[in-house]
Order: C-alpha cells, then structure tokens, then sequence
C-alpha cells in the first residue's frame, strides 16, 4: 500500500488487481488535492439549507448574470457521443451491463451511484465489470448454463460516480475515509481513460447531484487534475451533468461554463428534481407535492425546467438528454405492456418534440420505442442542437411555482409510497440497488420521493382528497400492513424486511428531515446481509 492509505480487503483475484499500489497512489492524490474543497463545498449545502428553512427561496444568481448573458459556447461532443438519441442506464451488475451494452441503446450509463447499492465489494466488482467491458472481454455463464457476451455493436460506455455526500470508509487515507465520487472516479480513470482513448472512444463521466456551479467547479478541476496525471489529451474527459436539484436548475448556465473547456452535456434527472424540491423546501407549504403519479412531466413547474434545460444546453452548444422511462414489462400482462408502452412513447416523443437530442430508458425493451420517437424527430441527423428553442423564457417565479391544477394526495398514494419505499430499501440493504416493483424500475432516487412525500405530508398536516389528516399514526398502520403484504409476497426468498423498517422510520418517520437516505442506511448495509 502507498504511505498512509488502506484498504478494505478484495474478494476475488480480479478485484484485488484492480487495487494496485499505482492505482490507490492515484486515489489518495486526488483525496489530497480535493478532499478539503469537497468539505467546503457540503458546509456550504448546509449554509444554504439553513437559509432556505429560514424563509429563503432559490434564484438565478445575480453574481453571475455576465455568465448568463454571455456569448460562449462548450467544447464540441466526440464522435461517439454527437448521437445521444437513446440512452439506457442501470446499475454495475455483469449481467445487465452487458445487456445494456446490446441493447441497440447509443449510450449506456453505467452507474456506481442510484442504481448500486454503496457495498464495497459490489463497488470494486463493478469497477471489475467496466474494466472487462472497456476491454470487450466482459462475459457471463450463470448456473443455468446460459451465456452472455457482447455483441459487434455496442453503446458508448459512460460511468457515473456517487455524489459528492457519500463516503468509502473501506478506502483511508491519511485516516479518514476518501469520498465516494473519488474513488469510483479514480479508479475508472486510472484503470480506463487510455484504453478508452485508444479504442476511439473517451473516458465519459455523468455526473450526480450538483446543487451548484461551484461544485461544477471542482469537478472541473478534479478532471484537469486526472488529466495531467494520467498524460491524458486535455479536455479528454468529457462529462454530462445530470441537472436533478432545483439548485442546480436555477445555475445550468453557470455549470455549463464551468466545464466549458471539454465536451459537455446536461440532463433532464426528473426523480432526483423532485425529490430536490421537496429537500430543499422541506418547510413550506406551497411546495408541498400531491400523490407521486401526478408530478408528471406536463406539470408546470416540471414543464418549465424541462424546457429551459434543452434552451440553456443548445444556446451553448451542449447536448440535452430528457429524462428516465422506468417501465419495465410484464411477463404476465399484455395490457399493462400495451397502455405503458403508449406512455413511453407519449413521453419520449415530447421529449423529442421539446428540442432535447434524445432521451433515458431503464429496461432494454424500451430502446426501440424511444429510437422511434427520435428517428421521427432527427431524421438522419445526430442530434438538433441546433433548435435553440428561442420561445423559452423562464422566470425564477415561475420556476418556484409548484402549484398542480386539480392534483391531490389520496390515501392510494400515501400507501404506494410506503410500499415502494420498504420494498426498495429491503432490496438495496441485500446489496440491489435497482429493481422492478409494479412493473416500475425503482432505485434510490424514486425511493427518495416515496419516503420524502410522506415525511412532507405528515411534517405539514397534509389533508387527503377524502378528509383525511395524513398523521405518523396512519403512516405506521400502512406500514403494518405493507410489511406484512411483503413478507407474503417473499415467501421463503430471503429478505431484510425489518431492517427496511427500521430504516423507512427513520428517514420518512423521523422529526428532522435526513438528506440522504443512502447515507442514513450505512449503517445498517455493514452489518449481515443475510435474510432476516
């Protein structure tokens, strides 16, 4: 090991080279160069959340209006990324990499943060998986003799790392442990950025959860910084930017030029946006959201952000992605397939017809019908950056408007939140962070909805379109009855059912609002993961 660092053992000989001593070097370079800033840039989150219980509300920056109104432009795409119609995403599992790499998808996102559950040794494994498939060796038997391996065509590869809030404690240096982004960044970096280069292709990162254009900032900087290490070409590592905070919706401008000297994108991250507004604005009432199901896209407040983010993007030459497609389909129920596949295909063409340049699906059978509503939209053309939707025009009080015309909270709702929220955190404490529940693939963004909709409703006395008061009561005679509904449904699979509970209470049931539902679990996902 490098001087002052250590390291959680690996599990297998291939994880284990991946933890060289050049490698961990990297990682704790990039801790001491970065490490501090990070810190600063998290107090700073608390200041502005301190601001915001305060009576605060988000705005366009006044100390950057010169950004705004400036005349500049982000470095042109790569080859492999100037087509963008169809992106797929999914957590770093083996299996469903390689799927997603067939999936005739022109990007796959391969994600280290809402679709993985943060497990060391389901970490370093995925660093494993990407390394094989930057490499075209990645391969799969299961027991039941069948056999996966890639394809002649496959989508670009792009990682996405953790937020910036999580941490690696199985990854010290200099005893404390080094963030979570750093490491899953360093070593895709160290390990691929080459390899990548020399294929044609590039290291590509997506970007999670910035609340701003200061941590575009370090990001920038830790880029630069990987760059000049690595000997890599500057500007090499190109980054899209998932724009899922309401913060950062209000800086998109600002971000953008933050990273202008290298290929940038943004991304319409509709789940984590939702949840970011109820975060944000825990304490006031005009943010107060109805039943899940009724914050669609075609909403105002959602329609506005959509619509300024493919405006911002291609005004500075910058690709928009819309939003995620989380239906997966039924093996049983041809009806369910056939009235959700019309939905998807509802979204993905207004997407197309918004100005965005393509757009997220979760489940491979998806991809053609997305494909269709771009196809019909480009044409032979890789994208339409240049429909520089000059029609938006977007006031802050506009984006601070979440009133819903005709929405309300029913006690269905109430219920579905519950029941996604315990199912999904019983999946993610046995190490799945992605999984179908209701034909919907829910991950730790959708289950930060669930739970923070129902601490919302109880934390302002939300009423139910039937008269009733949502109460802690009510919420935990749901919750009675969701687990045991799951428990039957489990049967004699394994399952962490009571430490859901115990988790779902504390993140929704609790008097303070937690942040991070990922990060209130840490300590629960360290001890046995067997079933309860």
């Amino acid at each position: 090991m490098p001087d002052s660092v250590t390291v959680a053992p690996a599990t297998t000989p291939e994880q284990e080279a991946l933890l060289s001593e050049e490698a961990l070097a990297f990682v704790a370079d990039l801790h001491r160069a970065f490490d501090g800033p990070l810190v600063e840039l998290l107090a700073a989150r608390d200041e502005r959340q301190a601001a915001f219980d305060a009576g605060a509300l988000p705005g366009f920056l006044p100390e950057t209006a010169d950004v705004r109104a400036g005349d500049w432009t982000v470095q042109p795409a790569p080859a492999d990324l100037a087509d963008r119609r169809v992106e797929i995403t999914g957590p770093v599992d083996r299996k469903m990499m390689i799927n997603a790499l067939n999936s005739g998808a022109n990007v796959f996102m391969a994600c280290f943060e809402d679709a993985t559950t943060p497990r060391w040794d389901l970490l370093l494994q995925g660093q494993v998986n990407v390394h094989d498939a930057v490499r075209r060796t990645i391969e799969l038997t299961t027991p039941e003799g069948k056999r996966y391996t890639l394809g002649d065509e496959t989508a670009t590869l792009i990682v996405r790392p953790r937020g910036l809030h999580l941490r690696e404690e199985a990854v010290q240096v200099d005893g404390t442990a080094v963030a979570g982004p750093l490491v899953d960044a360093g070593l895709f970096l160290f390990h691929n950025a080459k390899a990548l280069l020399e294929s044609g292709s590039g290291p590509y990162l997506y970007v999670p959860k910035l609340e701003g254009h200061r941590e575009a900032r370090w990001w920038a900087e830790v880029c630069r910084f990987a760059e000049d290490r690595l000997d890599l070409p500057a500007g090499s590592i190109a980054v899209s930017v998932l724009v899922e905070t309401v913060l950062a919706a209000f800086e998109m401008d600002e971000i953008l030029h933050e990273l202008r000297d290298r290929p940038v994108a943004m991304n319409a991250g509709r789940w984590d946006y939702i949840f970011s507004v109820i975060k944000k604005l825990r304490t006031r009432a005009d943010a107060v959201l109805p039943d899940r199901q009724q914050v669609t896209m075609t909403v105002p407040f959602m329609l506005r952000y959509a619509e300024l983010l493919v405006a911002t993007c291609h005004r500075r030459g910058a690709h928009a992605i819309g939003g995620m497609a989380a239906f997966v389909p039924s093996r049983r129920d041809e009806e369910v397939n056939r009235v959700a596949m019309a939905k998807v295909a509802e979204d993905k063409e207004r997407d197309a017809a918004q100005g965005y340049d393509g757009s997220w699906v979760a489940h491979p059978d998806l991809v053609p019908v997305c494909k269709a509503a771009f196809d019909a939209t480009l044409g032979d053309a890789p994208n339409q950056l240049g429909n520089l939707r000059e029609d938006v025009s977007v006031t802050e009080e506009e984006m601070r408007d979440f009133a819903i015309p005709g929405s309300t909270i029913t006690l269905a709702g109430v219920r579905n939140d519950v029941g996604v929220a315990l199912r999904y955190l019983d999946s993610w404490l046995r190490g799945v962070g992605a999984v179908a529940i209701h034909n919907l693939m829910e991950d730790a963004a959708t289950a930060e909805i669930s739970r923070s909709q129902v601490w919302q409703w109880i934390r302002h006395g939300a009423t139910l379109d039937d008269g009733t008061t949502v109460t802690r009561e009510l919420v935990e005679s749901i919750l009675d009855e969701e687990v045991d509904a799951a428990r039957k449904e489990a049967g004699d699979a394994p399952h962490r059912l009571d430490d859901a509970r115990v988790l779902f209470t504390r993140v929704a049931l609790g008097e303070e609002y937690v942040d991070f539902l990922t990060t209130a679990g840490l300590d629960l996902l360290a001890t046995d993961d067997a079933a309860a």
